[in-house]
């Protein structure tokens, strides 16, 4: 069993930064592409960020120069590390991760609960 577990959603000003971790635990054999979604109120879900197993990154055209994916294999963590936020940058932010398990070693997709995201102006 494979789980993935946000933290350091909050609530911060405009212009402020956060955070955000998502730790993936249980029966890994290894980590393939790691990202965050967020969907807003009324809006479908999309893609924020997204880093390879070898840490090649792609982000949003909306977050790109703002936000940084980054990750710890050792540790099974992701990072989006997100400054200058904005209020349209309030969302649920979900990490997403493609993960190979040790007990059957084939790869499926998992998602965390989400992680909450609020900027005020």
């Amino acid at each position: 069993q494979v789980q993935l577990v946000e933290s350091g959603g909050g609530l911060v000003q405009a212009g402020g930064s956060l955070r955000l971790s998502c730790a993936a635990s249980g029966s890994i054999f290894s980590i393939n592409t790691m990202g965050w979604y967020r969907q807003a109120p009324g809006k479908q879900r999309e893609l924020v960020a997204a880093i390879t197993s070898d840490g090649s990154t792609n982000y949003a055209g909306s977050v790109k120069g703002r936000f940084t994916i980054s990750r710890d294999n050792a540790k099974n963590t992701v990072y989006l590390q997100m400054n200058s936020l904005k209020p349209e940058d309030t969302a649920v932010y979900y990490c997403n991760a493609n993960i190979v398990t040790s007990t059957w070693y084939d790869a499926n997709y998992y998602w965390g609960k989400g992680a909450l995201v609020t900027v005020s102006s």
